[in-house]
């Protein structure tokens, strides 16, 4: 390709991140403690092994009753029956609930034997002796004699009115969560009431973000002449977590490649992917190239990393190989705008990769989308374009525009983009109304 180094070979996108998944695999499944589970793949189906509801219980605050002793109860010609005790949640020792009797009931307690139905508070008295219809309990503490006497019931139930039935929701030997299944607090909540307290998944993969050069500095710190705050490790560490890894931000490493290499093997203990950003061009400070990569010397440090030309706008430089023979590293350019979108374009699939996402479910959504605005994009490369996305009508495609200009360094537009623009290589100009493709990075709910 003119311009580019003559024979010097250039990776595709394509063959880049075939590269990188036909490298990674899913990381091997452990059985873990219900809330460390969050946010994994379950790697088998899971069966109920007891009944949900365990047994008939209330599902209202009231009075356990027999159908036949509340038949035709009216405000003016109301039920009465006598109170024969109190069945509370978790309660064991039950009252049997005879002809002309009824049990005060809370919710979820246990329906007591002879009981057919439960009637709300509010269509009884309360016990209160009076015409009105109650609007409560009193506390048992406060008032032990609400659990004898009698009480007016002014409406008729029918045979399990407000009765939650034991099984109702799930039955032993039922599927509850089949393999695959993406354990969020609704997830973890239902392998809890089925008596589970650990489950087989997928780990989250632990992913340990560092960025390079001398001329980064802590957010918050003073910037001297010739620095800036290091954004890089911030957005990248952010980035994993948002693609369900564990992620632990190392922060910046100056511009020595044998602090470079110390920090990356001090990283290997804890680490199931590494990324690096900067260092990865052909500057004379490119340290990372030089720290893990360095000419003339076999077998390389820390493993095989191969550094390559992309034909790609932005993030052309990349780097990927194995650390240790085990650990996936990924060195992308130091410009912002540049190592977030590699990260998208070929981090994130990996780390899907790795917890056993399906494969659909490994990279972003594609969508086809209306171009409001010309773009401009270099013959050779395939470019991907900062971007504001709306969905369009049911059964129309959405509309796409650009969002700031072409430059790596732009981090103002980039926060502003819900998605990227993909121009093919062949492609040097894309005009208002072209039908373009579009990488949907987030929900794309607002308008243009």
């Amino acid at each position: 390709m003119a311009g580019d180094g003559g024979a010097e070979r250039y990776w595709t996108v394509d063959e880049h991140l075939a590269d990188i998944l036909g490298t990674v695999g899913p990381l091997p499944p452990l059985d873990l403690q219900l809330l460390e589970a969050q946010g994994c793949l379950t790697v088998e189906r899971i069966t109920a092994g007891v009944d949900l509801p365990p047994f008939d219980n209330s599902s209202m605050d009231g009075y356990a009753v027999r159908v036949a002793d509340v038949e035709g109860a009216t405000d003016a010609y109301p039920s009465v029956l006598t109170v024969v005790g109190d069945v509370a949640a978790g309660a064991a020792d039950l009252p049997v609930v005879g002809p002309g009797q009824c049990a005060r009931i809370m919710t979820g307690a246990p329906l007591p034997p002879g009981a057919e139905a439960v009637v709300p508070v509010e269509w009884t008295d309360g016990g209160s002796g009076g015409k009105d219809a109650a609007v409560g309990m009193a506390p048992h503490s406060s008032a032990p004699e609400g659990a004898a006497g009698e009480v007016r019931v002014f409406r008729p139930a029918a045979d399990g009115d407000f009765v939650r039935r034991k099984g109702d929701d799930i039955t032993p030997g039922q599927v509850v969560l089949p393999e695959g299944t993406l354990l969020g607090p609704a997830q973890i909540g239902l392998l809890a009431a089925i008596g589970l307290d650990s489950v087989r998944v997928r780990p989250r993969p632990r992913v340990v973000v560092l960025s390079t050069g001398s001329e980064l500095v802590q957010p918050g710190a003073a910037v001297g002449p010739g620095q800036i705050s290091d954004s890089n490790s911030f957005a990248l560490t952010a980035a994993a977590r948002d693609a369900g890894a564990i992620a632990y931000r190392v922060g910046g490493v100056p511009d020595d490649a044998e602090r470079l290499r110390e920090v990356v093997e001090d990283q290997l203990i804890r680490a199931d992917l590494v990324v690096t950003s900067g260092g990865v061009s052909v500057g004379a400070y490119d340290v990372v190239k030089e720290a893990l990569a360095p000419e003339g010397v076999e077998p390389p440090p820390l493993g095989a990393i191969s550094f390559r030309k992309l034909r790609m706008q932005p993030g052309k430089p990349q780097g990927f190989g194995l650390l240790d023979g085990r650990v996936p590293l990924f060195a992308l350019p130091g410009n912002p705008v540049s190592a977030y979108l590699s990260f998208e374009l070929f981090v994130r699939p990996a780390i899907r990769a790795m917890m056993g996402a399906g494969a659909d479910e490994v990279h972003r959504p594609v969508v086809r989308a209306v171009l409001t605005e010309g773009l401009k994009s270099p013959a050779g490369r395939r470019q991907f374009a900062r971007a504001r996305y709306a969905a369009g009508n049911p059964g129309e495609k959405g509309s796409v525009a650009p969002v700031g200009g072409a430059g790596s360094h732009l981090v103002g537009p980039l926060a502003q983009a819900n998605s990227v623009i993909v121009v093919p290589e062949d492609t040097t100009r894309a005009e208002a109304g072209d039908e373009v493709e579009v990488v949907l990075l987030e929900a794309a709910d607002r308008p243009l």
